[in-house]
C-alpha cells in the first residue's frame, strides 16, 4: 500500500494526516484520499483539478510527471510526498 504524506507548510492551512492506501495511480490515490480528507483537495488541486503551480509531488524521490491526470503508477510500497513548491529570488 502506498504511503502519502504533507509538508508542515501544508499542515498549517489544513489537517492532512499521513495515510497508507491501496493504488495502481497516483490519481487513485489522491481520489481516495480526498474523499477521507475533503479540505484537502482545495489546498491542492486548483479549480480544473490540477495541480496547483505552487504545490509539487513526488513519488519515490521523483517529481511526479503528470500534474492534470496524475496517471503516474505506483508501486505496493510507493512513498507519495506533497510539498508546497517554493519560488522566489
Amino acid at each position: 500500500m502506498a504511503e502519502i504524506s504533507f509538508t508542515s507548510n501544508l499542515r498549517r492551512h489544513v489537517t492532512c494526516p499521513d495515510e497508507t492506501i491501496s493504488a495502481e495511480t497516483l490519481q487513485d490515490l489522491l481520489q481516495k484520499y480526498f474523499a477521507k480528507h475533503e479540505g484537502v483537495e482545495g489546498y491542492v488541486l486548483d479549480d480544473q483539478g490540477a495541480l496547483r503551480h505552487h504545490v509539487v509531488i513526488f513519488i519515490d524521490g521523483e517529481q511526479a510527471k503528470d500534474r492534470s491526470s496524475f496517471t503516474d503508477t505506483l508501486k505496493a510500497d510507493s512513498e507519495v510526498h506533497v510539498f508546497q513548491a517554493l519560488s522566489g529570488g
